[in-house]
């Protein structure tokens, strides 16, 4: 059976037009009405994870990226007025995990502090296969280092890494590119391979990223 893989920058939970209050519901409804099986979100405020990870009933695993510090703060004036605050509101990365794969291990590694904190993590599957997720900066090295990290946690297992890279041609060592959309994109190793087109879904106003599904399978399974 194919594997779906979602990659989506949420914007920091925003909209590409004020809306003047929280859209956490909004956002809930679009990602809870795909079919997915891994979902790898970028530019998270940080209190959502877990919460669309209950209204999901997935799995969820998440690192804090910038600016943080002062968050109950931060969080008050962005679920009051999101479009004043942006990105000061608070960033996170989150990997959402559906139906009987399970999470049993969680690892990350910082790819830079400076000019912004950038994060690579990753969640090891039951089955033992490694999904990674991250927002890199517009710098291909950093791309790079997140494959080197995966491979390495991986060790040969099958690996999936996707998120926003901040480049659109980008080539990572190890790894294959199962599709995307701009920026946005999925790669595989370890034996994976795309299964279909990626398709950018329809999302409507909110963030000024289309979300991307893709599809992948294990080589020995076509």
């Amino acid at each position: 059976m194919p594997l779906r893989v979602l990659t989506w920058n949420l914007m920091h939970g925003r909209a590409t037009a004020p809306t003047g209050g929280e859209l956490f519901e909004h956002f809930a409804a679009a990602i809870g009405g795909w079919e997915w099986d891994l979902a790898l979100l970028q530019e998270v405020p940080p209190w959502w994870p877990a919460a669309l990870g209950e209204r999901l009933r997935a799995g969820h695993r998440q690192v804090l990226t910038s600016r943080n510090a002062l968050l109950p703060l931060r969080r008050a004036i962005a679920v009051r007025w999101p479009d004043l605050i942006k990105s000061n509101g608070g960033g996170a990365n989150a990997i959402l995990v559906r139906g009987a794969g399970g999470i049993v291990e969680h690892r990350m590694r910082r790819l830079c502090w400076w000019p912004e904190r950038r994060w690579v993590h990753a969640v090891r599957l039951r089955d033992g296969m490694w999904v990674g997720n991250l927002h890199a900066a517009a710098d291909a090295a950093q791309g790079t280092r997140a494959a080197e990290a995966l491979a390495d946690w991986a060790s040969g297992a099958p690996v999936v890494l996707g998120g926003d890279f901040n480049v659109r041609e980008l080539v990572l060592p190890g790894f294959a590119r199962n599709g995307g959309n701009g920026v946005d994109q999925v790669f595989v190793g370890g034996g994976l391979v795309a299964a279909g087109s990626a398709e950018a879904l329809e999302r409507g106003r909110l963030s000024d990223h289309a979300p991307v599904l893709v599809s992948v399978i294990k080589k020995c399974s076509i």
